[in-house]
């Protein structure tokens, strides 16, 4: 096979992936939502039942930073016309939805949203809302509000800090199973809601939109061929330039990743 052969086998088995992804595929959501607030102000209405709420500035892959500990990547970070503060996180694997994720993602929205001195009254309302594929918290419900409450009275403690678990199994005939069903749908076609499938046709079915994903995904299988890399030179089964070879990488970056994992 021809290196121009070999290329363009690798552009189909691109094209055919992207195919199948969905918004729940990490990098095809971060595209569709990117410099689209539109996408994301549908998603916020529908979660939060309320049709008024206006996306002010939305943000993918934000990094919220820590200087004393963890940061964190938020998928989406955005803010209405309110001033209400949200983190929505679309989540496959059921492990990135673990309650103290929902806890540390909104301590962190905090601790970033007034300046040192101000008055701890001046903390918006936030929405740390976790859109899972699976029902993680088993209730088989099709979304879960999780506030504070005070246990001897059962009463709401009004701190202003709210989670939201959306379950992606329940695609039921409601504005909310709609919108699970378009999250999960790899066919913009079959689509529930236009601004979704719109940007989803365009990421699958133009041919400048497929350019932009394939760059992105042809990226991605590198970065899995070095992590591959990195396992196998870990388990010290095989030489340096029989990875290369197994994994059509050039001898000289296995050689920098076994000089980084001190193993030359």
């Amino acid at each position: 096979m021809t290196s121009e052969q070999k290329r363009e086998e690798k552009q189909q088995f691109l094209l055919r992936h992207i195919q199948e992804m969905s918004y729940f595929d990490d990098e095809f959501m971060t595209k569709c939502l990117e410099d689209y607030p539109k996408g994301v102000e549908l998603m916020l209405r529908i979660i939060m039942d309320d049709k008024t709420i206006v996306v002010k500035e939305a943000q993918v892959q934000a990094v919220i930073k820590n200087l004393q500990g963890r940061s964190i990547r938020m998928d989406v970070k955005t803010y209405d016309v309110s001033d209400k503060r949200y983190d929505v996180e679309m989540q496959k694997a059921d492990s990135g939805a673990k309650p103290k994720r929902a806890r540390y993602n909104s301590s962190l929205m905090d601790a970033n949203a007034i300046l040192p001195g101000d008055d701890t009254e001046l903390l918006p309302e936030t929405y740390v809302i976790f859109i899972t594929e699976n029902d993680v918290l088993e209730g088989n419900l099709p979304i879960y509000h999780i506030d504070r409450t005070i246990k001897e009275n059962g009463k709401t403690f009004d701190d202003g800090a709210h989670i939201i678990y959306v379950n992606g199994e329940i695609k039921d005939d409601t504005p909310l199973g709609r919108l699970m069903y378009d999250l999960s749908c790899s066919d913009p076609d079959d689509m529930n809601y236009k601004e979704l499938a719109d940007r989803a046709r365009y990421f699958k079915r133009d041919k400048e939109g497929q350019k932009i994903m394939s760059r992105i995904m042809e990226e991605i299988v590198n970065e899995e061929k070095i992590e591959a890399a990195k396992r196998m030179l870990d388990d010290g089964e095989l030489s340096i330039d029989k990875i290369a070879k197994y994994l059509a990488l050039p001898i000289e970056i296995v050689e920098k990743l076994a000089d980084s994992l001190q193993l030359v």
